[in-house]
């Protein structure tokens, strides 16, 4: 699947849980017209999960069967997709990769209010503090594609979706030509 088979682009947003990907993604979809896809549900309506970690109380994703169910979605071009990790998802999918970053106390607070605690919550804002998926994501993907993007306040969010949204449309552009 070559970029330029296709006339819309494809988007991943990762980062840590509680960095926004959901509440930009959702607003990227709006402006774009681009199809959000919640990784999480998608896993939950076609059954990939392998088994269920009782330490972070949460189904451990079977990456392979995920992957098979959505390889021809994402050939058509014009998905955001939306999750916390970022490796295993085939390079030649998307033409670019947006890591959202949180100062790792609005973090905090932000995963508490969910309901994290424990070593859950500890894990979740070290996973933050070392840049884990940051650097997952400059290790599975061309340096070029891969942008790193400040989420903590809604001014923040409100100019990733302004620049992700002139990105989207530069894209359409350059793809017509």
């Amino acid at each position: 699947m070559a970029n330029s088979q296709r006339s819309v682009p494809n988007i991943l947003v990762t980062g840590t849980p509680g960095v926004g990907k959901s509440t930009l993604c959702e607003q990227l979809a709006e402006r774009t017209g681009l199809e959000w896809l919640e990784v999480g549900q998608i896993a939950k309506d076609c059954e990939c999960f392998e088994e269920f970690d009782e330490v972070y109380q949460c189904p451990v994703l079977d990456e392979d069967k995920l992957i098979d169910e959505m390889e021809d979605k994402m050939g058509q071009g014009g998905k955001i997709v939306d999750y916390h990790g970022c490796d295993f998802f085939p390079e030649r999918w998307f033409d670019i990769v947006f890591v959202l970053r949180t100062n790792n106390t609005v973090l905090y607070d932000r995963l508490g209010h969910r309901g994290y605690t424990g070593k859950k919550l500890e894990d979740n804002v070290q996973c933050e503090i070392f840049q884990t998926i940051l650097e997952e994501a400059q290790e599975a993907y061309k340096m070029d594609i891969v942008h790193e993007l400040p989420s903590n306040t809604p001014d923040d969010m409100e100019e990733n979706v302004d620049k992700i949204t002139a990105w989207v449309e530069e894209w359409k552009l350059r793809a017509l030509s």
